[in-house]
């Protein structure tokens, strides 16, 4: 997969030095960042990748030190905050999940990690075998804001507030922005607690509420309190997050997860949005 000129102008500023202060010269970045792309939109082994990008162990290695030392992350954050200056972030956001099958080579991980590793894989058992949950904020744009992973079984609703947090884009003078003007989500959201969050930090909820809820609530009469605000014609902007998984599905190294470490997969999720970003 080859990187436009676009896309490189942005990328390469933001990049660490060829030339570290110990150790040889690293070979060209964007010659890494290429396979490293190859890799995860074809999903194949990494043994099997083209003899033109070099050494595989190479590659690996960068993709690993670059995770470890949140290079991906940083990277990723810088152009949310360029895009935001430029007035090309969409601040009504769409928030959802989505479950991503494990394959066999995913599993085996050691139980202690590796120096710098954090234990936590992120991998679990539901209904589809051992999977991973993505949990995903994208902008008005269909472009990602922030990643959350949890194990295939665990809910939506719980790593709401994580994901809220993970939303956090600099700007020039003051504060990172980390309060959208709206945020946008189906009805696994729907509960008081979300609710009661996006109230406190002053965000507008379009949530669509469950027929439970609503039939509890009118069974209570006047105790049941008032249906929460819904807006319809906002809520039709919600396909955003849809649409955003969509192109990160794309990527067969994303679709199907095999990575053995939660921070190897997300790095890929980064340098996939990073991508994205870039070629706005």
């Amino acid at each position: 997969m080859s990187l436009t000129d676009v896309q490189w102008s942005r990328i390469e500023p933001l990049l660490p030095d060829r030339n570290p202060r110990r150790g040889g010269r690293w070979r060209d970045h964007r010659q890494m960042i290429e396979a490293i792309a190859w890799k995860y939109r074809t999903g194949s082994p990494w043994k099997d990748m083209p003899s033109e990008f070099g050494s595989w162990k190479g590659v690996y290695n960068r993709l690993r030190k670059w995770a470890l030392d949140g290079t991906w992350k940083r990277v990723f954050t810088v152009l949310l905050a360029q895009a935001d200056a430029e007035g090309d972030l969409g601040w009504v956001v769409s928030v959802d999940s989505t479950s991503v099958r494990a394959h066999q080579h995913a599993a085996g991980a050691r139980k202690k990690g590796r120096a710098g590793e954090p234990e936590e894989r992120a991998l679990g058992r539901s209904r589809g075998g051992l999977t991973t949950k993505v949990h995903l904020a994208a902008d008005d744009h269909c472009r990602p804001l922030a990643f959350v992973l949890t194990p295939g079984q665990a809910g939506d609703a719980p790593a709401f507030e994580q994901v809220m947090a993970t939303i956090r884009v600099p700007r020039p003078l003051g504060r990172p922005r980390v309060r959208p003007a709206m945020v946008l989500a189906d009805k696994a959201y729907s509960s008081r607690a979300i609710r009661d969050h996006l109230r406190r930090r002053g965000i507008r909820a379009v949530i669509l509420q469950p027929s439970d809820q609503i039939s509890n609530r009118k069974r209570r009469g006047r105790h049941g309190g008032r249906p929460p605000g819904f807006d319809k014609v906002a809520y039709r902007q919600r396909n955003t997050v849809e649409r955003c998984f969509n192109k990160l599905k794309q990527w067969r190294g994303l679709a199907t997860r095999y990575d053995k470490t939660a921070t190897m997969y997300q790095a890929g999720l980064h340098l996939a949005g990073i991508l994205i970003w870039a070629a706005r």
